[in-house]
């Protein structure tokens, strides 16, 4: 059983994944509409990503007896300066959420809740690839140059990004724990 303070936290938590992917709907779409059609892939399965982040904890607070409430979504920024703007909006938006996810396990250790220290676990390390591959991409992006080198840079950039697939997955519909388990006898 969660606690009140918990499930509440949690639920807050659900909300600022869900904002986490609306921001990255949201610069997929400004990507799309720049014509760099391999950012708006990246941001798109980052999109992903965070959906099956808000997912997780939903079905978690759900099987251990809490109760989910959802919460109104921010609007996301429409525009951006530059792609490197991009990233460093996300690179600051993920150190956000790690800050969050750190708070969580603090309350969870405070709390005496074994269990969801344990389920956080897996949150602690997905955040330390986001922010890996983030600082990769703006160290990428720190490189180009001006003119027809950085318009070249860019494009080489681009088309690395367009191969980012979706690893993660994107039917809940039957649960997470579910589609995991299928997915593994497939």
């Amino acid at each position: 059983m969660i606690g009140k303070k918990m499930e509440d936290a949690l639920n807050g938590q659900i909300n600022k994944e869900l904002y986490s992917a609306y921001l990255y709907m949201a610069m997929s779409a400004h990507s799309n509409s720049l014509g760099l059609k391999g950012f708006a892939n990246w941001f798109m399965v980052q999109y992903h990503e965070e959906m099956l982040h808000a997912m997780k904890l939903y079905e978690y607070i759900q099987r251990q007896g809490g109760k989910v409430k959802l919460m109104a979504i921010a609007e996301p920024p429409r525009e951006w300066k530059s792609p490197l703007d991009m990233f460093q909006k996300t690179l600051e938006h993920e150190k956000f959420i790690t800050k969050s996810i750190n708070d969580l396990v603090d309350l969870a250790i405070a709390e005496k809740d074994h269990a969801t220290h344990i389920f956080l676990q897996w949150y602690i390390t997905e955040q330390i690839e986001e922010e890996e591959n983030d600082n990769d991409i703006i160290a990428n992006l720190n490189l180009l140059g001006k003119g027809k080198d950085a318009s070249n840079g860019l494009f080489m950039i681009d088309k690395e990004l367009a191969t980012r697939m979706t690893t993660v997955l994107t039917d809940f519909s039957k649960g997470i724990e579910a589609a995991m388990k299928a997915a593994a006898t497939a």
